[in-house]
């Protein structure tokens, strides 16, 4: 069996004396993880997680783990990594990417956007791109946050809260009886990590260290 896309090296771990796991997160077929030949010890192309490249993935059973050919195009880990609140993020996406994700199922949407969040860190508010970027990975997972009208009457102002259970929007009115129980909004990173903290629970996983102290540091 073999695939071909192209995707963002998201992790490298290494395996034996010369090799590394690696996953990657395609355009075309999701997350894919497998074995990288020699990444330890290349001096020259050397596999760096951030990279974004052409991937084929080959292996003899679809239920092997597979032999990654990795040709590598663009380090967009490198102006990352100037910062220190930056480079927490795109680390923290990547985990939250492995952790979550089933492999080999398409998310374009989601590889666009986290396209989109590598390429922005730098050059807009860092936390916005990222709580963005944790948005569409919700969606990804079925948990879809709405905050565009109240979910009780339907209307658009005063958005003070947010359902725990349905992750929607609720007024101030209509949440009055149930103030204990809702989120207070705006939205943010101590929020969507409730949200992903229960949709690792869901997929009988622990959510990344990483995610868990994210919003400490940032708060």
């Amino acid at each position: 069996m073999k695939i071909e896309s192209t995707g963002i090296l998201m992790s490298l771990r290494p395996f034996g004396e010369r090799d590394c796991v690696a996953h990657i997160f395609s355009r075309d077929y999701g997350l894919l993880s497998g074995i990288m030949r020699g990444a330890q010890i290349a001096r020259k192309n050397r596999p760096l997680v951030g990279q974004t490249g052409v991937v084929s993935w080959n292996a003899r059973l679809n239920s092997q783990l597979g032999v990654f050919h990795w040709d590598a195009d663009k380090n967009l880990m490198a102006p990352i990594m100037i910062s220190r609140q930056c480079l927490m993020f795109a680390n923290c996406a990547f985990d939250l990417i492995v952790t979550l994700l089933p492999e080999r199922v398409a998310y374009t949407d989601l590889y666009n956007q986290t396209n989109v969040l590598l390429n922005d860190l730098v050059n807009k508010d860092a936390t916005s791109v990222y709580l963005n970027w944790e948005i569409s990975l919700l969606r990804e997972l079925g948990y879809a946050l709405d905050l565009s009208h109240c979910s009780g009457c339907g209307g658009h102002d005063d958005l003070r809260y947010l359902s725990p259970r349905t992750g929607r929007a609720v007024c101030g009115k209509c949440g009055m009886p149930y103030i204990g129980r809702l989120y207070d909004l705006p939205l943010n990173l101590t929020i969507t990590e409730k949200f992903i903290d229960g949709a690792c629970a869901d997929q009988e996983t622990h959510i990344p260290v990483s995610r868990k102290i994210l919003a400490t540091i940032i708060s």
